[in-house]
C-alpha cells in the first residue's frame, strides 16, 4: 500500500475519533487546508531596534465572519467562563441569568468551564488570557467550541500565581495574549512550571551566538541588545504592583508596561507605512525574528480575523523583544520565508468530528501547529509556526 492512500484511511479514522483522541502520523508534506499553494507573499521587513516584523500578504481570503472570538463572546455575555465546582447562576450582559453546571467537586488550577451560548462556533487561542476567578488563567490551545454545545471543561494555565481566591467564580475578557515564551511553554511543552517561570523571567530564549568575524580582515563584532526588560525589573513590579504575579500587572502596567507601550506604538506605526496602499492583497499575518533569529509565525485565514487579533499580537511581540538577549543584526528575507513552509516530522492529530482538527508537526526545534474548521466551511483558521527556545 503507498504513502497517500495509508494517509486517506488514517485521516478518515481520526476525522472519527472522539474528542481529545491523538493520532500519530508519520513524516511527510501536506498542503495547507483552504489555502491554494504559494498564495501568501512576504512583503519588506519592518525593523526596530531588535525586532523584525515580516508582514505576510494574500489575495485569497476565506469568510470568517461565522466564527466568534473569546473577546467578542466575553465581552457580550453570549459566553461564559467560571471556575469549577462554581454552581448557581451568571449573568449574561443584559442581564439574563444563565444557570452554570458545576463539574467536580472544586476549582482547578488547570481547568476551567465554558459555556458558549451564541449562535456562531467559538475560536480560542492559546495564550489568549481571561482574567477573574480565583487566578487569571491562559487558553491552553486553539480549538474550535460549536454552537449549542454542552458546558465544556476547559484546559488552561495560571498565570498568577499567587492568588487562590476571588469574589466571582467568573471571568472576564482582558484583550492580552501572553508573550512568545509564554505562549510556547502552554502550546507546546503544555508544562505549568514553565509557563510560570516564563512570567517571572521575561523569556526563557537565550542569545544566539553572533556570526563569526574570523578570518574577515576589518571586521567588527556585532553589539548586543541588552534586554530592556529584566528578571531584576520584572521582580520590582512584582514586589510592588503585581505581588500575585499577575502576568496583566506585570506587563501592562508601571515601569515594565511603559516600556511595552511606547516601544509597541513605534513599531505599530512603522508597520501601518509598510502595509498601506496594497491593492487587491490583505494583511493576514506575520513572521517575526528577534535580532537575526527567525523565531514565530502568526497566519490567518483572513484579513478580518488578523486584524482582529494584531493589536495584543503585536504588544506580546514586543513584551519578547524587550527581554530577548540579542545582536544588531536582521534577519533575512530568505529565512523568514521558511517559516511559510509545511514541515516533515512527526505530527500529533486531534479532532472533534463536525467540528475542528487540530495538528502539531514537530521537525527538530520547529514546531508547526495549525487549526482547521471542519463545518460551517473547512478552512485553516489559524497557523503558528514557531522556533522553540527548550
Amino acid at each position: 500500500m503507498d504513502r497517500s492512500m495509508l494517509r486517506a484511511i488514517l485521516g478518515s479514522l481520526f476525522g472519527m475519533s472522539a474528542l481529545g483522541g491523538l493520532a500519530l502520523i508519520g513524516a511527510g508534506p501536506n498542503p495547507v487546508p483552504g489555502k491554494p499553494e504559494g498564495n501568501w507573499r512576504l512583503l519588506d521587513p519592518v525593523t526596530y531596534e531588535n525586532i523584525t516584523i515580516f508582514p505576510v500578504v494574500s489575495s485569497f481570503m476565506q469568510d470568517t465572519s461565522p466564527f466568534l472570538t473569546l473577546d467578542e463572546g466575553l465581552s457580550s455575555g453570549e459566553v461564559i467562563v467560571s471556575e469549577q465546582g462554581a454552581a448557581g447562576l451568571a449573568r449574561t450582559r443584559d442581564g439574563r441569568p444563565v444557570a452554570v453546571p458545576q463539574y467536580n467537586t472544586g476549582a482547578s488550577v488547570n481547568q476551567l468551564v465554558l459555556i458558549n451560548r451564541s449562535k456562531r462556533p467559538l475560536l480560542l487561542l492559546a495564550g489568549e488570557l481571561v482574567s477573574g476567578g480565583k487566578q487569571d488563567r491562559i487558553i491552553g490551545k486553539d480549538r474550535i467550541v460549536p454552537v449549542g454545545s454542552e458546558p465544556l471543561p476547559l484546559d488552561v494555565f495560571c498565570v498568577e500565581h499567587g492568588r487562590w481566591t476571588g469574589a466571582s467564580s467568573q471571568f472576564g475578557a482582558s484583550k492580552t495574549i501572553v508573550h512568545p515564551s509564554v505562549r510556547e511553554q502552554a502550546a507546546v511543552a503544555q508544562d505549568q512550571q514553565e509557563v510560570w517561570n516564563a512570567v517571572r523571567s521575561g523569556t526563557l530564549a537565550k542569545a544566539a551566538p553572533p556570526p563569526s568575524s574570523a578570518g574577515s580582515p576589518g571586521a567588527v563584532a556585532s553589539e548586543a541588545y541588552a534586554p530592556r526588560i529584566t528578571t531584576e525589573s520584572i521582580q520590582v513590579t512584582i514586589d510592588g504592583a503585581a505581588p500575585t504575579q499577575a502576568y496583566a500587572k506585570i506587563y501592562e502596567g508601571g515601569r515594565v508596561g511603559a516600556s511595552v507601550d511606547g516601544f509597541a506604538e513605534d513599531l505599530r506605526r512603522r508597520f501601518d507605512r509598510a502595509t498601506l496602499g496594497l491593492k487587491g492583497e490583505r494583511v493576514v499575518g506575520v513572521v517575526v525574528a528577534y535580532g537575526g533569529d527567525v523565531a514565530w509565525s502568526d497566519i490567518f485565514a483572513s484579513g478580518e480575523l488578523f486584524e482582529h487579533y494584531w493589536s495584543k499580537l503585536l504588544r506580546s511581540y514586543a513584551v519578547e523583544a524587550l527581554a530577548r538577549p540579542s545582536y544588531r543584526e536582521t534577519a533575512a528575507i530568505t529565512d523568514a520565508r521558511e517559516f511559510l513552509r509545511n514541515l516533515n516530522g512527526r505530527e500529533v492529530v486531534e479532532s472533534e468530528p463536525g467540528v475542528y482538527r487540530w495538528r502539531e508537526i514537530t521537525e527538530g526545534r520547529l514546531s508547526l501547529i495549525e487549526l482547521e474548521s471542519i463545518s460551517p466551511k473547512a478552512m485553516t483558521l489559524h497557523r503558528l509556526l514557531l522556533h522553540r527556545t527548550s
